[in-house]
């Protein structure tokens, strides 16, 4: 394992709740959108071409089985996986299962409005729901 340093932003918009073989799984800090984070454990990397083979596979499953996992959980319409960084270069992967009548449906959630912070309440649920998904499932050691 690579020690990490979590960019601001994502350290400032986030909040942890596990990690994965590969990746540190955060809570994005907006209510209205069930929106995960992983970052992998990987020290200067930008882009998923700049992982290994083998740990942009792994990557890619731990994006997906705990996307669908949470998506089955929440009864969600689609499950949206991406990466962009242009604001944070960090590599990371947007995990945020969409419903029709969320607050920006259809269009992205990204720059939708102001973001509404969790309550204490909000939030330990949401985290205790994806440490019980992430639990679940059978991931290969990165």
């Amino acid at each position: 394992m690579h020690d990490l340093t979590l960019d601001p932003r994502l350290e400032a918009d986030t909040f942890p709740i596990t990690e994965l073989p590969l990746s540190r799984v955060l809570l994005m800090n907006d209510a209205r959108f069930a929106w995960l984070i992983l970052v992998p454990r990987r020290a200067g990397i930008s882009e998923v071409s700049d992982l290994s083979a083998a740990d942009q596979a792994q990557l890619w499953r731990e994006a997906t089985q705990l996307g669908a996992a949470f998506k089955a959980a929440l009864g969600g319409d689609k499950l949206n996986i991406a990466t962009l960084g242009n604001v944070v270069s960090q590599l990371h992967v947007h995990v945020i299962v969409r419903c029709h009548d969320d607050a920006a449906w259809p269009a992205p959630v990204w720059g939708h409005g102001e973001a509404q912070p969790y309550d204490l309440d909000g939030q330990a649920e949401r985290r205790e729901l994806v440490m019980a998904l992430a639990e679940g499932l059978a991931f290969e050691d990165a």
